[in-house]
């Protein structure tokens, strides 16, 4: 008898060329595609997000011609606390989020994982272009995808050892132009289809409006907008508006380009300065996910701090069981508070953590 894995399936290339390799290798496939939020059926948003019912009849006709079994399970109250309530609240307090990260491990990789239990599944498998491998240690670990350019390691750095020990990737070996092709040889209807872009809740990418609907004005009060010297320049439409390293809609001119800097929740206070203020050397990272043993001493390692950013040499300094101070080889731009920080070594991930508001110098 094969052994069953539930695949997520979001009507995308990637997620049904999965199922399609898996189906190949022999195993028990279900496709799920998970319901998660009621966003708009627009053209438009059928092109940015995904979830819409274009994407879910496009997972359920791959589905069909690869002959499995296939269902829809509605996560929209998970979806809605662990996701946007997060996204939401990390704004309220000055952090600029992560929601695939936190998306990943307790939508995928939890409740579904739970769901393909009840399946009587053995493993839970995606579209993401990264790889699982097993360490001499025993222990389990992320790899790099092959393809560079889409690359989606970053975003599973939070996984637990158990959730790693399930998880099957098969596309971490893939090119993108490789699973296109793969997905054309077998007349799949989504071969062409475009990638989704943006945040999946928020297709026309406009996060403000987005938390203007569900802030209290009271929450998002104007305020002054200053330097680190305390000369204040103007004012802000309210701190969860802003991130670390904005240029763009402060409304305030002055004779160079101005950045965030800092977002003082306590004061109500927004930080801005030149580029070079808004260089870090050093970062506290919380929340720490160990993948390796974890280190008693400092690791040198290399440190990427949001998805697109070019990892950089860094020492990463254990400060307690979950905290840890990252020190760059080189001061880099926009050190944001709320954003993964992920430790490498070569393609493989160390752990990671979140990027606190402790310290930016």
């Amino acid at each position: 008898m094969s052994e069953r894995v539930i695949v997520a399936m979001s009507g995308g290339v990637d997620s049904s060329v999965a199922a399609a390799l898996l189906h190949e290798q022999g195993y028990d496939v279900i496709g799920i595609t998970m319901k998660l939020w009621d966003g708009p059926e627009t053209a438009a948003a059928r092109h940015k997000t995904c979830c819409t019912l274009d994407d879910v009849s496009d997972a359920r006709r791959v589905a069909a011609q690869l002959d499995i079994p296939f269902f829809v399970v509605n996560f929209k109250s998970q979806f809605g606390s662990h996701v946007i309530d997060y996204f939401t609240e990390s704004y309220r307090q000055g952090y600029t989020p992560n929601p695939c990260v936190q998306c990943n491990r307790y939508l995928k990789f939890t409740h579904l994982r739970q769901r393909a239990q009840q399946l009587g599944a053995q493993w839970i498998a995606t579209g993401h272009y990264a790889a699982v491998s097993r360490g001499e240690d025993g222990r389990y670990y992320l790899q790099r995808g092959r393809d560079a350019g889409k690359d989606q390691s970053y975003f599973l750095f939070d996984l637990t050892q158990e959730q790693l020990r399930q998880t099957l990737l098969p596309l971490g070996h893939y090119r993108k132009d490789e699973v296109r092709a793969h997905a054309a040889r077998l007349r799949l209807n989504v071969a062409q289809k475009p990638e989704s872009q943006e945040i999946c809740f928020i297709p026309d990418g406009d996060y403000r409006a987005f938390l203007r609907t569900r802030l209290t004005p009271d929450e998002a009060l104007p305020g002054p907008m200053q330097t680190a010297s305390g000369r204040v320049l103007g004012e802000h439409q309210g701190l969860p508006f802003y991130t670390v390293g904005q240029r763009r809609g402060l409304g305030v001119a002055a004779g160079e380009p101005l950045y965030v800097t800092d977002v003082q929740t306590e004061h109500n206070t927004l930080v801005v300065g030149s580029r070079q203020e808004a260089m870090a050397e050093a970062c506290t990272v919380e929340r720490l996910n160990w993948l390796c043993t974890p280190p008693a001493q400092s690791l040198s390692t290399t440190v990427q701090i949001r998805y697109r950013h070019q990892p950089i040499a860094a020492a990463v300094e254990p400060l307690d069981a979950s905290r840890a101070r990252v020190v760059f080889r080189e001061p880099q731009f926009a050190v944001t508070p709320g954003q993964a920080a992920v430790f490498y070594d070569g393609d493989t991930v160390l752990g990671g953590g979140w990027i606190s508001r402790e310290t930016l110098a």
